[in-house]
């Protein structure tokens, strides 16, 4: 049933609607992960390090996290079509400054203004479709949709980008993202009207102060996650500061919550059992959740796959993900326990991280790694809506907002935990496996002696001069240390993240009350961010 307020033209098909709103959404999210399609293409455009590129999108996402609580002001000042036209132009505009800069110092600004953009974006799209949809069936679809498209960017970038990159600059994923908002334009100024979904309310006494404090600390502990194994940590004053920084900023933001009187976020929203269990499995869920980029780093680095193939084999992923999402959306919409969403979802990562485990060596055949990816995929997508909706419903609708922005403020934790945990691994733990196997290798070693014999006499039976060949043999086997190195610090990475799933099912069991927990949204404002 369609909303009474004339948001759309008359003569405007709901179909012709459905895509402007889903048109209006793919661009922004496919600019959150775009630095990710390819990292190393990314740093050598900019003439930086991966880390640095890890850190343009958390700054993407801290903006996007900080600004959720003040958006809705600017929201409920400006008449929807005026706000669309606004940020649509803003979000060209970035996109074209993104295309033409090779400065990092400019990039990270940008970036930041992206988010708050894309923060925007997704308040007018949701609050479009919420209130145009009158029943709990159609909002759980959307709900879906929204955070279906959100799990898929990073495969779906991937995908699209791997030829754009291979053929072109890297700055011609930027150009692209610029023209995929044409559409979405010019579809929405034919068919909206200029009204308004809510209330003016003028843009007086905006807690900007609160968004300050809020967003630097978010952009502060996503500085410690990229860089503190960089640094080593506490030895490194760059880290320090910002930990001394984060902890005065935090009682600071407290204070300030509880001495005003609508406050930034309503912190009596901790004070429910469930929305903290909600929480606890939502940051978990999205450690686990980028642990197919390690699956893709082995496939690069060990396997030597080019990215067009490692973004066709991550397809199943895709499929995954999106099979996870319509399976999520109908087991909430029969009102299913929340148990036995959860169950199935983390039995199938824990399964993923096992058989990959295993799967790990020197060589291996493409195919055996299609189901362990897509059921990773598969578990992903069955967690991440219910666990949300679950979240956000524990609470009273008047404190919905605030459960929105402390459950995005979770994901963007977990995205850069999960960060902060495969650097820690990559940096530390590789270098230790290599040093380790150092150890074990001597110029008396028969075995190595004779291994890089054979290199060497197979090189120069292919033309090489035999001081070339002695020199590209050692070349050889260093690189074979590297890379059963990044082979062993896949492998523990994905041992902690199995016992870390195995935590949380002995959790999910040990909760009786969850077998009787169902989950629904009671609010049609609710902007689920």
């Amino acid at each position: 049933m369609v909303n009474t307020i004339p948001v759309f033209r008359k003569w405007a098909p709901e179909w012709l609607i459905r895509i402007s709103l889903f048109l209006l959404l793919l661009p922004s999210i496919v600019l959150f992960f775009l630095p990710l399609a390819n990292i190393n293409a990314a740093a050598g455009h900019y003439g930086c390090e991966p880390a640095d590129i890890q850190f343009a999108v958390i700054v993407f996402y801290a903006a996007y996290a900080g600004f959720y609580s003040l958006e809705h002001r600017f929201f409920a000042y400006l008449a929807s079509k005026q706000y669309f036209i606004l940020f649509t132009s803003l979000q060209m505009m970035s996109s074209l400054i993104c295309y033409h800069t090779h400065e990092l110092y400019i990039l990270l600004p940008v970036r930041f203004i992206q988010g708050l953009l894309f923060c925007s974006t997704v308040s007018l799209s949701l609050s479009l479709m919420f209130t145009r949809l009158r029943t709990e069936r159609a909002r759980e679809v959307s709900f879906s949709v929204f955070f279906g498209l959100l799990l898929c960017a990073i495969p779906f970038n991937n995908f699209v980008t791997a030829d754009l990159i291979d053929a072109f600059n890297y700055n011609i994923v930027y150009k692209a993202a610029l023209f995929s908002f044409v559409p979405c334009l010019i579809l929405l100024l034919l068919t909206m009207n200029n009204v308004r979904l809510k209330a003016r309310f003028p843009l007086h006494k905006l807690d900007w102060q609160s968004f300050s404090m809020y967003t630097i600390m978010l952009c502060l502990i996503g500085y410690i996650m990229v860089y503190g194994q960089h640094y080593n940590w506490l030895e490194d004053r760059r880290i320090q500061c910002s930990l001394i920084a984060i902890a005065a900023l935090s009682i600071l933001f407290l204070l300030r919550q509880k001495s005003l009187k609508r406050p930034y976020v309503n912190v009596q929203i901790f004070r429910f059992r469930n929305f903290l269990v909600g929480l606890f499995v939502l940051f978990v869920m999205y450690i686990c959740r980028f642990a197919a980029g390690i699956a893709s780093g082995f496939f690069a680095g060990v396997l030597r796959f080019d990215p067009r193939h490692v973004s066709y084999i991550n397809l199943f992923n895709l499929g995954g993900l999106v099979t996870g999402v319509i399976i999520a959306c109908c087991m909430i919409l029969q009102k299913k326990p929340i148990r036995y969403i959860w169950l199935p979802g983390f039995l199938l990562l824990l399964a993923f991280q096992v058989s990959m485990f295993f799967l790990f060596s020197g060589q291996a055949n493409e195919h055996y790694f299609f189901i362990p990816l897509f059921m990773q995929g598969l578990g992903v997508g069955m967690i991440m809506v219910p666990t949300i909706v679950f979240t956000i419903a524990s609470v009273p609708v008047v404190m919905g907002p605030s459960a929105a922005a402390i459950c995005l403020a979770i994901r963007y934790l977990g995205f850069s935990v999960s960060i902060g945990l495969i650097n820690y691994f990559e940096l530390f733990g590789r270098s230790k496996h290599y040093h380790a196997f150092c150890e074990h290798f001597s110029k008396i070693d028969l075995l190595l002696r004779k291994t890089v014999q054979v290199q060497s006499e197979y090189l120069v039976n292919r033309g090489m001069a035999p001081r070339a060949a002695a020199r590209a043999s050692n070349k050889l086997l260093a690189d074979r240390m590297q890379r059963q190195a990044q082979l062993r610090f896949a492998m523990d990475y994905y041992e902690l993240l199995a016992w870390l799933i195995v935590g949380i099912l002995l959790l999910i069991v040990l909760f009786p009350y969850l077998n009787k927990t169902v989950v629904y949204l009671r609010s049609r404002w609710l902007a689920p961010v």
